[in-house]
C-alpha cells in the first residue's frame, strides 16, 4: 500500500525569532536558525527589514568618514536642530545638507581627536561630552553655525567634568567617567547645564558603595525617579533622584554591569543595556522595590558575545525605536546588527531576535519626528523604504530542523508551499536540505508584478481585500531527495517592496524505517 502524503504547517514562520543557543532539533517550529535582514512584523510574521536612504548631499569636510554620533535639541518653540559628528568635526543637518559648525568661542578652538560624543539636550541647548575633551555646547539662541566650550557659555559657573558619560534627566545634566575620576557623578544646577558650581549642583562619589569590591562607572540611566549608575560589573540604583541632594541608595545589583556606554536605551518603561553576558533589561518592580533582570539575548547569547569579543566597545551603538518597537545593537567591525523585537517577549522573558547585514550603521538616533537616523560613511541616513541607498539586499529565513514527528522514518518531500505577503516581480528561492547537511537543493518561484490590494489563493477559493498596497501569493516548489531530518529556507532580494512570510506547508511521504 502506498504511503499517504502527510502535510505539516508552520502558521507563524519565524515568530519566535532566532535560536542558535539550543539544539535545533528540539526547537519549536516558530524558531529560526537564520533570519538575516529580517524583522518580526506587527502581525508576528518574519519579514524583510527596511533599508536606508541618505538624507544629505556629500560634505567635503566629512568626506567618506563615518558619522559616529548623532543628537538633537528641540526648543520650546518646537524648532529642531540635528547635530552629527564625524571626522573630528560637528555638523548641523538641515534641508538635505550637512553644514559644518565652526568654533564660536573667544579663545583657541578646542582640539577634537574623535567623534564619539554623547549628546544630550536640556532647556533649548545641546551638550556634548567625550572622554579627554572639553565639554561643548550648541546654543541655537546664540548661533546655529557655531559651537563653543561649555565653560564659555554666558553665565557659566564652576567646572564641568571632562566626562565620557552624561545624561539629561530630572531637569539637569549628570556627568561622570573622566580620565582621572571614574567613580564620581556630578550634576548641574536645575535647568542650567552650564552651572556646575552654584544652586543645586553637586556630586556623589560611589567609590565605597560598590558591592564586592571596586568598580568603575561605564554608563548612566534614569527611570521612574531612579538614577541607575552602571559599573562594569555592578549596578547601583538611587531613589529620589529628582532631588539629588537627598537621594538614597535603593538597590545594588552584583555580577551584572554595562560594558558599552551607548548600549543603554530607555524604552519608556524599561532600560536595556549590553552586559558581558548579553543584552539585558532592568524591569522595575516598584511594589517589591527590586530590580529583576531579563536576559533578552538568551537565544543568541553565545553568537552575540563571541562576535563582540573583538569589538571596540566604544563603537558599539544602540537605539530604541518606539515606532518599530525594536532595540538595535550594532557591531560595526563585524557589520552585523542584532534586532531585538520589543512588541511581545517570549515566555522566558527573552526577545525575538533577528540579524541584519549590509546596512552597517556607525551610529543611531531616534529623532523627535519619529525618524530613525543612521550614521554612515559620508552620510546621515534614514531607516526607510526597502532599498539600501538604491541597492537591493538579501533577506533569508531558515527554519529549524525537524523530523516531521517521525524520528525513525525517512521522509521524502513532495511539495513546499509558502504564502508570502508583498513583493512584486521578483523571485523567492525556496531551499531544502536533509540530515543537517548544508548542500541545499533549491527552486525559484516568482512573485508576479502586483500593485492591487487583493489576493486570490486556491486553498481559500476566494478573492478578498487584505491591506492597501499589499498582496498575498502562494509560491510552490516540488522538492527531491529524502532524509530523517528536514530543513527549509527562503531567500529573496529586496528591491523596493515589503515582503513577509505568512505560512509554510510541507507535504512529505514517509519512507522506510531507519
Amino acid at each position: 500500500m502506498a504511503q499517504q502524503i502527510q502535510t505539516f504547517s508552520i502558521t507563524a514562520p519565524g515568530f519566535y525569532g532566532l535560536n542558535t543557543q539550543d539544539s535545533s532539533l528540539d526547537l519549536a517550529s516558530g524558531f529560526a536558525l537564520e533570519a538575516i535582514n529580517c524583522v518580526i512584523d506587527k502581525y508576528g510574521r518574519v519579514g524583510a527589514r527596511k533599508g536606508w536612504n541618505p538624507l544629505n548631499t556629500t560634505n567635503a569636510t566629512l568626506g567618506a568618514n563615518s558619522i559616529k554620533s548623532i543628537g538633537e535639541v528641540v526648543t520650546t518653540t518646537a524648532a529642531s536642530y540635528v547635530i552629527v559628528a564625524g571626522n573630528n568635526n560637528l555638523f548641523l543637518y538641515s534641508g538635505g545638507v550637512l553644514n559644518t559648525l565652526t568654533y564660536g568661542g573667544g579663545g583657541t578652538a578646542p582640539t577634537i581627536t574623535d567623534s564619539n560624543w554623547q549628546m544630550i539636550s536640556l532647556a533649548d541647548h545641546l551638550y556634548l561630552f567625550q572622554l579627554g575633551h572639553d565639554p561643548l555646547v550648541f546654543d541655537p539662541s546664540v548661533s546655529t553655525t557655531t559651537y563653543r566650550r561649555l565653560v564659555e557659555k554666558s553665565g557659566s559657573t564652576g567646572t564641568p567634568p571632562n566626562a565620557n558619560v552624561a545624561i539629561s534627566a530630572y531637569g539637569r545634566i549628570w556627568a561622570t567617567d573622566s580620565a582621572t575620576n571614574k567613580t564620581t557623578i556630578f550634576w548641574s544646577d536645575i535647568l542650567s547645564g552650564h552651572k556646575w558650581g552654584a544652586g543645586s549642583s553637586g556630586s556623589l562619589n560611589v567609590d565605597q558603595v560598590w558591592p564586592n569590591g571596586g568598580d568603575v562607572i561605564t554608563g548612566l540611566g534614569a527611570h521612574n525617579g531612579f538614577l541607575f549608575i552602571f559599573g562594569r560589573n555592578n549596578i547601583l540604583v538611587y531613589s529620589g533622584a529628582t532631588n539629588p541632594s537627598t537621594m538614597t541608595l535603593s538597590d545594588t545589583i552584583t555580577g551584572i554591569g554595562c560594558i558599552a556606554r551607548d548600549s543603554i536605551q530607555n524604552t519608556g518603561s524599561d532600560l536595556i543595556f549590553l552586559s558581558d553576558t548579553g543584552v539585558r533589561s532592568v524591569l522595575r518592580t516598584i511594589q517589591e522595590k527590586s530590580a529583576p533582570f531579563r536576559d533578552l539575548s538568551k537565544n543568541v547569547r553565545n553568537d552575540l558575545m563571541t562576535g563582540l569579543s573583538g569589538e571596540t566597545l566604544a563603537n558599539v551603538k544602540a537605539v530604541y525605536s518606539p515606532l518599530d518597537s525594536f532595540y538595535l545593537l550594532t557591531s560595526p567591525s563585524l557589520g552585523v546588527v542584532y534586532c531585538f523585537d520589543n512588541k511581545a517577549l517570549l515566555q522566558d522573558g527573552s526577545s525575538r531576535v533577528t540579524t541584519w547585514n549590509g546596512i552597517t550603521p556607525k551610529s543611531f538616533f531616534y529623532a523627535s519626528n519619529k525618524q530613525l537616523l543612521i550614521g554612515k560613511e559620508g552620510y546621515l541616513g534614514e531607516y526607510s523604504t526597502y532599498q539600501d541607498n538604491g541597492s537591493t539586499y538579501r533577506m533569508s529565513y531558515y527554519t529549524n530542523h525537524t523530523d516531521l514527528d517521525a524520528p525513525s522514518v525517512s521522509s521524502s518531500l513532495k511539495k513546499l508551499s509558502v504564502v508570502v505577503i508583498g513583493g512584486s516581480n521578483q523571485f523567492v528561492t525556496m531551499k531544502w536540505g536533509y540530515d543537517f547537511k548544508e548542500n541545499y537543493y533549491s527552486q525559484n518561484a516568482q512573485i508576479p508584478e502586483q500593485s492591487v490590494s487583493y489576493y486570490n489563493i486556491a486553498e481559500y477559493n476566494t478573492t478578498a481585500s487584505y491591506a492597501d498596497g499589499i498582496t498575498l501569493q502562494t509560491l510552490v516548489a516540488y522538492p527531491n531527495g529524502a532524509g530523517k531530518v528536514i530543513q527549509t529556507g527562503y531567500e529573496a532580494d529586496i528591491n523596493g517592496s515589503a515582503l513577509s512570510i505568512q505560512k509554510i506547508e510541507i507535504q512529505a511521504k514517509n519512507g522506510k524505517i531507519l
